[in-house]
C-alpha cells in the first residue's frame, strides 16, 4: 500500500508542492486516492496502475468537457515540466484541483439522488466526447492467477462474464463514456451552493452505460439499498428504464464479479466475502 511518504515527496520534487496535511480517502477498489492540503489550497492526488498512462489522461481531458458543460469536475495540475502524470514505484500519480463540497455519503438517501443526478449527468455530457486514450471496454481476466485465491472464485468471474458476454451480443444497449468506478466518494456536494460534481473523472473507457449504474448500485450495497441512486440516474441519465431493468441484473452480477477480481488481487477480504454473498444470490 502506497504510503504518504510517497505522495509528499512526488509532489514535492515534481509539483513544487509541500502539504501541511496528507488524508487518505477510502472507498474505492480500482485506485488510490489522498486530498491534500497546502495552504489554503486543497488538491486530490489519484494513483493508478502504471499501464493506465492514456486512459488517466483520457479522464482528465474528460472532465476539462464536463467543466466546459457546467459540471464541477477537477481541474489537473501539470508538473513542474509540464506532464499531467508522473510513474512512481507503486503506479501512476496525477493531481487535481479540489471541487468545493464535502464527499457524497451513499447510505444517506439525499445524498444518493445526488449521486445518481451527477452519474446521469456526467453520461449525458460525455455523449459524443472522443479521446484517443479511451478503451474499448474490457472483459475481465478469467484466467488471472489470483483467482485462485478461493475455489469459488474463478467460476463466478467467467460465469459472470459469460452471461455478460450474451446480453451485449443479443440486446441493444446505450453505449457511451464510462466511468468505471463511480463510487459515492468520488462525487461531492457543495453546501453553499447547492452545486454537485465530482472530484475526478476516471473516463476507463467505453461500455454500455448500464454497467456504471450497476457499479455504483455495488458500492450502495445492492439494488434493495440504492432505490433514491436509481431515481436520480433516471431523471438525469440517458438511459431508461425499460433498458436499465433489462440490463441492470446482468451487468450488477458482473460489477460483484469485478469487486471480487479487485478484492481478491488487493487482498480486502470484507470485500471479497461481501461480493462472494451478492454473487451467490444473483447465480441462483
Amino acid at each position: 500500500m502506497p504510503d504518504d511518504d510517497l505522495v509528499r515527496s512526488t509532489l514535492r520534487d515534481e509539483w513544487h508542492l509541500v502539504p501541511q496535511e496528507i488524508t487518505a480517502l477510502r472507498g474505492t477498489l480500482l485506485s488510490r486516492a489522498w486530498e491534500v492540503t497546502v495552504g489554503d489550497d486543497r488538491y486530490v492526488c489519484r494513483l493508478r496502475d502504471r499501464g493506465m498512462r492514456r486512459p488517466v489522461e483520457a479522464g482528465l481531458a474528460a472532465a476539462g468537457h464536463l467543466r466546459g458543460r457546467g459540471i464541477a469536475a477537477g481541474d489537473p495540475v501539470r508538473t513542474l515540466d509540464g506532464k499531467l502524470t508522473v510513474g512512481t514505484e507503486e503506479g501512476l500519480l496525477a493531481v487535481l484541483r479540489r471541487v468545493p463540497g464535502r464527499r457524497l455519503d451513499g447510505g444517506d438517501p439525499v445524498d444518493q439522488q445526488w449521486w445518481g443526478d451527477r452519474l446521469g449527468a456526467v453520461h449525458r455530457a460525455l455523449q459524443g466526447f472522443h479521446h484517443a486514450g479511451l478503451r474499448r471496454w474490457e472483459a475481465l481476466d478469467v484466467d488471472a492467477p489470483h483467482l485462485a485465491r478461493e475455489p469459488w472464485l474463478r467460476e463466478a468471474v467467467t460465469g459472470a462474464m459469460t452471461a455478460t458476454t450474451r446480453l451485449t451480443v443479443t440486446d441493444r444497449l446505450t453505449y457511451g463514456v464510462l466511468l468505471g468506478d463511480p463510487a459515492p466518494g468520488t462525487f461531492v456536494v457543495d453546501p453553499a451552493t447547492g452545486k454537485a460534481g465530482l472530484l475526478d473523472c476516471g473516463a476507463s473507457g467505453t461500455g454500455p452505460l448500464v454497467y456504471d449504474v450497476a457499479a455504483a448500485i455495488v458500492y450502495a450495497g445492492g439494488t434493495e439499498r440504492a432505490a433514491e441512486l436509481i431515481d436520480g440516474y433516471l431523471a438525469a441519465g440517458p438511459v431508461g428504464a425499460d433498458e436499465l431493468e433489462a440490463a441492470l441484473p446482468v451487468l450488477l452480477r458482473l460489477g460483484w464479479a469485478v469487486r471480487a477480481f479487485h478484492a481478491a488481487r488487493h487482498g480486502c477480504e470484507e470485500a471479497l466475502r461481501t461480493a462472494r454473498r451478492a454473487l451467490e444470490s444473483a447465480a441462483g
